[in-house]
């Protein structure tokens, strides 16, 4: 279940999504809440979205992901 991301704990592996108008928008990589903002868990980078909501990193879901970066985009 999707949570607010204001209640994202911090030093955790998280999957993030924007929730818009058009749908949900999920990435499909594990990222990390740090002081600083948000980071890709894997590589350290730091990721420059404004993510809405927040659930437990669960790598399963990404087997047949695509490859843009979000897991349900059309």
């Amino acid at each position: 279940m999707w949570k607010p991301i204001l209640s994202a704990p911090f030093g955790r592996s998280l999957e993030l999504a924007v929730f818009d108008e058009e749908g949900e928008h999920a990435l499909v990589f594990p990222c990390v809440r740090g002081t600083e903002g948000w980071k890709n868990a894997a590589t350290g980078a730091r990721i420059d979205i404004g993510p809405t909501h927040w659930r437990d990193w669960a790598p399963e879901r990404f087997a047949a992901s695509n490859s843009d970066g979000f897991g349900d985009r059309p």
